[in-house]
């Protein structure tokens, strides 16, 4: 069994600085591929590799996370939030937590 220590150790494995800078670097490469204009994802799996080889797991799945709520943060400032017509007459139906989903469902899903 592992003491506290060696697991905090393993969990900041990447405490060098050349390191956690290669990891960053290649996402950014990862990155600015899917960002290109026209090109299909599939152009960009070496660099995904690459990026997944260079980073923790848990650092992978961050930025990943990270990076889709960046997209749908742009997302919300080029479509705008509107405010979307109401699902009935029903006024139980048309709380400001239905509205909000049906903004983040017109957004996200469209």
């Amino acid at each position: 069994m592992k003491g506290a220590r060696e697991e905090w150790q393993t969990w900041m494995s990447f405490r060098d600085k050349g390191v956690r800078k290669a990891c960053w670097d290649s996402r950014d490469r990862y990155w600015a591929c899917l960002d290109l204009p026209g090109i299909q994802r599939d152009h960009c799996l070496e660099l995904r590799r690459l990026y997944e080889l260079a980073c923790p797991g848990h650092w992978v799945k961050h930025f990943d996370r990270k990076r889709q709520y960046m997209e749908f943060q742009e997302r919300i400032h080029s479509v705008g939030l509107r405010e979307p017509a109401t699902l009935s007459s029903c006024p139980a139906l048309d709380t400001p937590l239905t509205r909000r989903h049906r903004v983040y469902s017109e957004v996200v899903f469209t």
